[in-house]
């Protein structure tokens, strides 16, 4: 009884633990008691923020608690967008994005002050901040795009950048009202807002990045990482709100800034979207839902009229600029939907504008009593139109969200036979490089496919070392968690063999690995009889796609992959399946791809460029000898990918016996990455050789190069530290 009398069970709650344990079971329990009647995530947790509003049943207010964390849920919701963004296709339709971001604005702000001018008898500057409160949209349905995985879609990425067009262009109304409520409207005040904004744009779009990389280069703590993004989040607010524009823009301009330093199948972006989902949006919806009074339309009939007219308003030139998208750009009619779901809903910048409005007074009543910009009947209504069109916004981008991401289920971009075999395979011996590798692999795979991972240890089985046996396990270990924190699961294998040779290539048999990712000592070379040994073992014996990897730096930080490819590398059987992983590794990093080779060469990986595009470009290149001229082109931050090939093969040139040498003199520094395609008639004779008893010099080379490489049998190498 003590306990219970300790503890203020009076309305509204006080308590912070009791007020923090009933909005996480309102996060849990609402979206899965809402989601029975197919209403949508989003829209139950608005309602149920109604609920427990002080409008509702008082079980708490909307203190400066809810208002923080809404705060954080509203920018990280325009953060995600501007992260998610491909910016491939977002710099391919940004015409586009300006074209709907004009139209979306455009009729709203005329509808809009004609019907505040003549429907509803409010004055021309009361009117014209009534639309520019329709002319903005929050992408409150964003995060529902993006969890049934169609982020990337056209419509999308239009919407999106349409988004930062009218929300700029509305914000800009609003200072322009206050500014002329304050008698402050002439050059000088011009000059000041367009140079803060040019200031602010150059800030967050080109010194973010530099930040960034310089940041993610030094510090791989997890919790670092995480923090100095939501510190970069709030920075861009910050600058936005001192150029005078609304911090969401600064949040959408951070997003982008950070874009390619944070890749999308990474554990940093994995965290991200998590923490965001699970707390901060969900406080945001529920603060939305705790603004909307019910008695106000029930009591005054004036409320209702407004809050009708701002409804119809707000959706009739939603969706008619969502119409008109989609014949200008000749979109389907589920991506249509899109469009209007994302763009049709009130929150962010239409509250930010109704209170500003309803703080300004412009004069007195002959009671006394002050003249509101947006009086009473406005605010309310607001609180009304944010209700219907953030439940008319889920529904459609529900419905064309999830028809779209079931067509495109329907329809595989590769090869079915490739999917259903997608096995990599990733031997590790070294702790220093587990996560590049293991980055690496999940980078390539193919996102939302069936595909597994395997990390492999081998073991010497002639020789007993406890120590040892616990490194490989903890090395595996650290590879299963890092996985685990991209929503991947790995495979561990270890394996107790007679060398590294024989090890991997009775996985690869055993499990059908399709991949495999060997990885160089960081800070050391590559000899010339490397490729030698490497080609007489494992590449003879295990014919898949295999790859290379030296990392000089985090793969996130890295910000072109420059491309060689050799002559007829199409004429080879391998040719599709490691250019699925380079296009796979492009979208689910974000990098720039500069591709090098032959016009017949460049010909087929073009096509594949239309059918599916990534920000890439194409550089016509055909004498391996001139191998150095490339030196001229690599930048700091830039990954160096050869696509390399076996003896009498047709894509084999004779100048790859010196790309070691190259590379050890030439790009020490730089991050490598060799591609070793499937090839015709590769391990046939090795295959013939572990039969016959007699073949004992390959079997010879074999063991030769196990001893050789690192970390493997009875001591350390220099070279391969995967």
């Amino acid at each position: 009884m003590l306990l219970l009398n300790s503890l203020d069970l009076s309305l509204p709650l006080t308590d912070p633990v009791l007020k923090f344990l009933v909005i996480l079971l309102i996060i849990l329990f609402a979206p899965i008691l809402l989601n029975r009647i197919k209403i949508p995530q989003l829209l139950g947790l608005i309602i149920a923020g109604a609920i427990v509003g002080p409008y509702g049943l008082n079980l708490m207010e909307r203190d400066s608690g809810i208002i923080l964390s809404g705060t954080v849920g509203l920018l990280y919701i325009m953060f995600l967008a501007g992260l998610e963004i491909d910016l491939g296709d977002f710099k391919k339709n940004a015409t586009k994005s300006v074209g709907f971001g004009l139209v979306t604005f455009t009729l709203p702000m005329v509808l809009g002050t004609l019907a505040g001018y003549y429907v509803l008898q409010y004055s021309l500057m009361t009117s014209v901040l009534l639309a520019s409160m329709f002319a903005s949209h929050t992408l409150i349905a964003y995060p529902l795009v993006s969890k049934l995985g169609i982020a990337k879609n056209k419509a999308v990425n239009i919407t999106v950048g349409g988004t930062m067009i009218t929300d700029t262009l509305a914000l800009l109304v609003l200072a322009v009202i206050v500014g002329m409520t304050q008698g402050e409207v002439n050059g000088a005040f011009w000059l000041r807002l367009s140079v803060s904004i040019l200031v602010f744009g150059a800030i967050v779009l080109l010194v973010f990045p530099l930040i960034g990389r310089w940041f993610f280069k030094r510090f791989d703590d997890n919790t670092s990482q995480y923090i100095f993004v939501l510190a970069m989040v709030f920075l861009g607010a910050v600058l936005a709100q001192l150029a005078g524009i609304e911090p969401i823009i600064g949040a959408f301009l951070a997003g982008l800034a950070l874009n390619r330093l944070i890749p999308h199948t990474s554990p940093l972006m994995n965290r991200i979207e998590f923490v965001g989902n699970a707390i901060f949006i969900p406080f945001f919806l529920i603060g939305v839902g705790m603004l909307i009074d019910y008695r106000a339309f029930v009591e005054d009939t004036r409320t209702l009229q407004v809050g009708g007219v701002m409804i119809l308003v707000a959706c009739v030139s939603k969706y008619a600029a969502a119409a008109l998208t989609q014949k200008a750009y000749k979109l389907s009619a589920d991506e249509r939907d899109v469009i209007f779901g994302l763009s049709n809903a009130q929150a962010a910048a239409t509250l930010a504008a109704v209170l500003v409005g309803y703080n300004i007074i412009i004069g007195t009543t002959e009671a006394g009593e002050p003249i509101r910009l947006l009086n009473e009947n406005v605010l309310n209504g607001t609180i009304l139109m944010i209700l219907a069109t953030c439940t008319i916004a889920s529904l459609f981008a529900q419905r064309g969200a999830g028809r779209i991401a079931a067509l495109e289920e329907q329809e595989p971009t590769v090869d079915e036979d490739i999917l259903n075999g997608e096995r990599i395979l990733i031997p590790l011996s070294n702790a220093t490089t587990t996560e590049e590798l293991v980055n690496l692999g999940v980078t390539i795979k193919t996102p939302k496919k069936v595909g597994e991972l395997y990390a492999l240890s081998v073991m010497d089985n002639t020789a007993e070392d406890a120590s040892r046996e616990s490194r490989a396990k903890k090395i595996l270990h650290k590879a299963t968690t890092i996985a685990a924190a991209t929503d991947t699961a790995l495979h561990e294998l270890l394996r107790y063999d007679l060398n590294l040779v024989n090890g991997i290539s009775s996985v690869v048999k055993e499990h059908k690995i399709s991949d495999l990712i060997l990885g160089l000592h960081v800070a050391k070379g590559i000899s010339d009889s490397f490729l030698g040994h490497l080609t007489d073992g494992i590449l003879q014996r295990c014919n898949v796609t295999t790859l290379i990897y030296k990392p000089a730096q985090p793969f996130g930080t890295i910000s072109r992959h420059l491309v060689l490819v050799p002559d007829r590398a199409e004429e080879e059987v391998g040719f599709d399946a490691w250019l699925d992983k380079l296009w796979n590794m492009s979208h689910n990093s974000g990098a720039t791809m500069v591709i090098y080779g032959g016009e017949r060469t460049l010909a087929p990986i073009r096509d594949r460029q239309e059918r599916d595009p990534i920000e890439c470009t194409f550089v016509p290149f055909n004498d391996w000898n001139d191998f150095l001229i490339l030196s001229r082109d690599v930048r700091p931050n830039d990954n160096l990918v050869i696509v390399m090939s076996r003896r009498d093969k047709p894509s084999f040139q004779k100048a790859m016996h010196k790309v070691p040498g190259y590379l050890n003199k030439y790009f020490q520094a730089s991050s490598f990455l060799l591609i070793y395609p499937m090839q015709e008639g590769v391990g046939e004779v090795a295959e013939v050789g572990m039969r016959d008893a007699t073949m004992l010099e390959p079997l010879l080379q074999i063991n030769r190069f196990g001893r050789s490489l690192s970390g493997v049998l009875r001591r350390p190498g220099p070279e391969l530290q995967g």
